[in-house]
């Protein structure tokens, strides 16, 4: 199953992150926006073309130390039909590059809508006979709260096209207690959700214990995080809420196996701004980004046992 690809790539690399791909105009250094404007004016067009130079630069520095990128569709959706051919672009410029594709777009439907999601960001579709794969995404984030509805389209996907899902579980956001910490017969929202998530899980499971349906719970939430590793044998986490949200090495520590497997932790700003905060040339952006994700996964495995499949 996917999954399974991306745990190779983890343990090839020994780096547990993921670096998630969010840019805003305000993250990009100056020059390269310059250099975009002149070329196709200051405008949505020209705002992609300075997205998507910076993203490639970002790849260039990171593909042969990170397993993974993360792009988030919101960020690309804000600049209009010119940042969606950003984010495919961005895509198929990374999985090139051999690495694995997870999209955080947390899609949620039901029946043929949510099939249309699921052909969209993981499958193929036709056209008078011939198929095309609209994004090449080898991931992609969902809302389980629809229930099973909303998950068996995208898991006959999965099954036929190798690809995996990440459902919200229990998530890094301050108000996510709100919901997800609400007790059903004693049992909080999230730990049920976990439950499902094994439960769908059953049908795409890989060869290294692990299904094609993961689960996403934040670092903000440490014993919850290490409760659901306990609980979810066979469901990988993507581990959102590291660096900017507060979340540190040792709070993500639980997340991991005695293996050093079964989490992968991302890191969006941290990464793609190091050189703001490093004040360092903004020409040396992509070297920055480079040194934080080194960083981040020193500072990562200090607390998980080396990793081996």
């Amino acid at each position: 199953m996917s999954l399974d690809r991306l745990i190779v790539k983890i343990a090839e690399t020994q780096n547990p992150t993921v670096a998630g791909l969010d840019p805003k105009l305000a993250y990009v250094p100056e020059f390269i926006k310059q250099e975009a404007f002149a070329k196709h004016g200051a405008n949505l067009k020209g705002a992609a073309k300075a997205l998507l130079a910076f993203n490639k630069a970002l790849i260039d520095a990171l593909c042969d130390i990170v397993p993974a990128v993360k792009p988030q569709c919101a960020y690309y959706e804000m600049y209009g039909y010119q940042g969606v051919k950003t984010l495919a672009k961005t895509m198929e410029y990374a999985r090139k590059k051999g690495m694995f594709v997870i999209t955080d777009g947390k899609r949620n439907d039901i029946g043929t809508t949510m099939e249309a999601y699921a052909a969209g960001h993981l499958g193929t579709v036709d056209v008078d006979g011939e198929s095309f794969a609209p994004f090449q995404g080898d991931a992609l984030t969902v809302n389980g709260y629809l229930g099973t509805d909303g998950i068996a389209p995208l898991t006959e996907i999965c099954n036929r096209e190798d690809k995996g899902i990440f459902v919200l579980c229990k998530t890094s956001n301050p108000s996510s207690g709100e919901l997800q910490d609400r007790l059903i017969d004693g049992k909080p929202v999230y730990e049920i959700m976990g439950e499902m998530c094994e439960h769908w899980g059953k049908s795409l499971m890989g060869g290294y214990g692990y299904s094609g349906v993961g689960a996403v719970v934040g670092a903000t939430y440490p014993e919850q995080l290490k409760e659901l590793r306990e609980k979810l044998p066979h469901t990988f986490f993507l581990v959102p809420g590291y660096g900017a949200q507060g979340g540190g090495a040792k709070d993500v520590a639980g997340a991991f196996d005695q293996k050093g497997l079964g989490a992968i932790v991302n890191s969006s700003r941290g990464i793609m701004c190091a050189y703001q905060k490093e004040g360092c040339d903004e020409r040396d952006f992509a070297a920055a980004a480079r040194r934080e994700a080194l960083r981040m996964k020193q500072d990562i495995m200090q607390h998980v046992e080396k990793i081996t499949l």
